[in-house]
């Protein structure tokens, strides 16, 4: 064992019965829906100015037109909602439940609050939609004003989706546009650990229709908490990174210092990318594992239907990729990380880089900000205190601007990690990290945020650096328990 950890493992293994459970329990409170209705739903007005300004694309207009409709006689008259709401809904999550479920929460409030991501981006949103909401304030509409500065948001996906949409909201901080709205989350995904951390329960409930009344209405009143998120730099040889998930953008130029010490050469031109992540980012075996797992499903939705069909399909490709019955050094592409990947970290309020060795037998490297990884597991376990002091590290929380770094051998070790009879390997607690990697054999490495894997191309020349440094704001969460 390589660390004392306290003992939550019944805990951990009861969470997603006891998510469904809590839904099914949260059915029973009568939550009348016409009540609710009022509460979340904006005046039709706003509703039609915002799909107006989003099918448009021009704020102005759209803000113009129903400012200049409603001054003569329209509803603009009527009070805000007392909350109003607005829901992303990834349609292809939760197996079949998704399409069900973007039809029940039109039903609970007006359609135009209900955006399906297969159709609309959430950006488009926060530029357009809310954009309009904030012309029509500029304009007088006091209705308006204070529906932008109640709005919370509710996301119903995966931790992918979550993220992604947190990332959108995150602009507004950017561009001086507060407040941000908080957001609730409905889990649709497989792991759904965002959704966990905040009290919203790690699978989607067996009575949902009735269920889904009760989240809207906790989700208009709860306390709200921040969330640290992390910006991850990468800088390679000039090429393209093959079908990159959508929280990473190419760039012009990235932010990482390449005058610092370095072991490979730097090439003449070279390729940006930038992204952001909330919960983890890991590089190695559990990152392959999950690509091919994502390609599968992309490929034959048929096999991914839902938590349980998607956690047996990552289980088959656990095997079949060598992450139990192949020998760690048995071939290059599954040797241990150290070979190909060198490591930086900078302390709390510290500016100097140091070097930290990644274990031999290390073949997937996480950086985790959140207590839930992998279904609700807490790899880095509640360590005690007098381990904490011997190894230099303070208690984790989603809010420390520290993220804490992990090392997972092969799938038995892994395998008792989940469970929780041992701790991962602790590696670094730290409030930024540096990899730079040299390919030599490796002609590719595989990475992961939140869930999205991609595969990274390695060159035997010259060197990539990945960077994580934390974003200077933080997210809004309404917690859910």
């Amino acid at each position: 064992m390589d660390s004392p950890v306290s003992n939550t493992s019944r805990a951990t293994a009861r969470s997603s019965v006891i998510g469904s459970l809590r839904g099914c329990t949260m059915a029973g409170i009568r939550i009348p829906k016409e009540n609710l209705r009022r509460k979340i739903t904006m005046p039709q007005y706003l509703r039609l100015a915002i799909r107006d300004a989003i099918e448009s694309k021009d704020v102005a207009s759209a803000a113009n037109r129903h400012s200049a409709a409603d001054s003569n006689g329209g509803d603009v008259a009527q009070q805000p909602a007392e909350s109003p709401i607005v829901v992303f809904v990834n349609s292809r999550s939760g197996g079949r439940h998704g399409p069900e479920l973007k039809g029940r929460l039109q039903d609970l409030m007006g359609e135009e609050q209900v955006f399906d991501l297969h159709f609309l981006k959430p950006h488009e949103f926060v530029q357009y939609g809310l954009g309009c909401l904030e012309k029509l304030a500029e304009l007088g509409d006091s209705c308006a004003k204070e529906t932008r500065e109640k709005l919370r948001i509710v996301v119903a996906g995966g931790d992918g989706t979550v993220g992604w949409v947190l990332g959108c909201l995150g602009e507004l901080h950017k561009q001086g546009r507060e407040p941000v709205p908080p957001t609730a989350i409905i889990p649709l995904g497989t792991g759904n650990d965002l959704s966990r951390s905040f009290g919203w329960g790690g699978s989607f409930p067996f009575n949902w229709r009735s269920a889904i009344k009760k989240t809207l209405d906790i989700a208009t009143e709860a306390p709200t908490c921040r969330l640290d998120s992390w910006n991850v730099s990468i800088s390679m040889p000039a090429e393209e990174v093959v079908d990159p998930p959508h929280s990473l953008k190419p760039v012009e130029e990235s932010s990482i210092d390449l005058g610092l010490e370095r072991i490979g050469e730097l090439p003449d031109k070279v390729s940006c990318y930038e992204g952001v992540f909330y919960n983890y980012f890991s590089i190695g075996m559990d990152a392959q594992v999950a690509y091919g797992f994502h390609h599968l499903r992309n490929e034959k939705p048929s096999l991914a239907q839902g938590p349980i069909s998607n956690k047996l399909i990552y289980s088959g490709y656990s095997c079949k990729q060598g992450w139990f019955f192949t020998p760690c050094m048995s071939d290059p592409s599954l040797r241990g990380l150290k070979n190909i990947v060198r490591m930086y970290v900078k302390k709390a309020n510290c500016s100097e880089w140091k070097q930290v060795s990644i274990p031999s037998s290390v073949r997937s490297l996480v950086a985790l900000n959140l207590n839930n990884y992998a279904s609700g597991r807490n790899p880095w376990g509640n360590l005690k205190p007098e381990y904490l002091e011997k190894r230099g590290f303070v208690e984790a929380h989603v809010d420390d601007g520290l993220i804490e770094i992990f090392g997972l051998k092969q799938g038995w070790h892994a395998s008792f990690v989940m469970t929780e009879l041992i701790s991962a390997k602790h590696i670094a607690q730290a409030a930024a990290i540096r990899f730079e990697f040299r390919g030599g054999e490796w002609k590719e490495a595989f990475m992961q945020m939140d869930g999205e894997p991609w595969k990274q191309p390695m060159n035997k020349d010259y060197s990539t650096f990945v960077e994580i440094k934390r974003v200077p704001f933080q997210s809004f969460m309404i917690r859910g328990d």
